[in-house]
């Protein structure tokens, strides 16, 4: 299987940003690149406030919902938590697990993120499972044992299938909010090596997974990115936030 039966995913990640206007605002001039695009699958992820919102300004609209956290419970008394099947009543296609900011700022271990993405499989969802790497391990040249530590929980906890209903997010720790971006051959070196890792144990499900990359995603640096043979798409951070970067990463796709 080749890039090119893979399609690109765009996926904006809003992270603590965002008012009612904003939302409405975003979400409307992000139409016209969506629809004019179609070979690029296009997704945000609101803060979970805003989903309702969004719900109802998405509808017969290319754009898919996504949310940026899942609890691993179903319901019960965990005060501030949302659970996969409360997505779904949203019209949530696509939930973030193991984000950088989440393991680092709330210290959540790879198994608990483990659990997240089983949890957001079991309501219908489709995980997205963010791996990298810390500028010190980068430097170490740990980078390949990072991901492959991070990869080998979920597989553990969930098989190697469940990648063939899943998205794979790389995203360099180093490079979130920094400005820095690796380089597209960077880039590129650790999500063939991800391919490689998957394909030891089902070829076909990891041809299949869309591998995105994570980190400081601009208009600017997207079509090298995206002219990578394992690079699917990029989950966007700052730049998401701005219709214009956004449309432009949309475009390079």
């Amino acid at each position: 299987m080749t890039q090119t039966t893979r399609q690109t995913l765009v996926m904006g990640n809003w992270k603590l940003n965002g008012n009612k206007a904003m939302v409405a605002q975003l979400i409307t001039a992000l139409q016209a690149p969506a629809t004019q695009h179609p070979n690029v699958a296009v997704a945000v992820c609101p803060p979970v406030l805003f989903l309702g919102q969004a719900q109802a300004l998405l509808t017969d609209s290319p754009i898919a919902l996504g949310a940026q956290d899942v609890d691993i419970h179903d319901q019960g008394a965990f005060t501030g938590e949302n659970s996969a099947h409360m997505y779904t009543e949203f019209g949530v296609q696509y939930v973030l697990v193991g984000h950088s900011e989440r393991r680092t700022l709330h210290g959540e271990s790879d198994a608990m993120v483990a659990a997240k993405f089983r949890a957001a499989q079991d309501a219908g969802l489709t995980p997205v499972l963010c791996i990298g790497e810390t500028l010190a391990q980068f430097e170490a040249g740990e980078t390949q044992a990072v991901v492959e530590r991070q990869l080998h929980e979920v597989i553990a906890h969930c098989g190697i299938e469940s990648f063939a209903n899943a998205v794979i997010a790389y995203e360099p720790v180093w490079a979130i909010g920094t400005g820095k971006t690796a380089t597209p051959e960077i880039a590129q070196g650790v999500h063939a090596a991800i391919r490689a890792f998957l394909a030891n144990l089902d070829a076909k499900v990891a041809d299949g997974v869309q591998i995105l990359y994570g980190g400081s995603v601009k208009g600017s640096s997207a079509a090298g990115l995206f002219a990578m043979a394992d690079i699917d798409g990029a989950l966007v951070g700052g730049a998401a936030l701005q219709a214009d970067e956004f449309a432009a990463i949309i475009s390079a796709g």
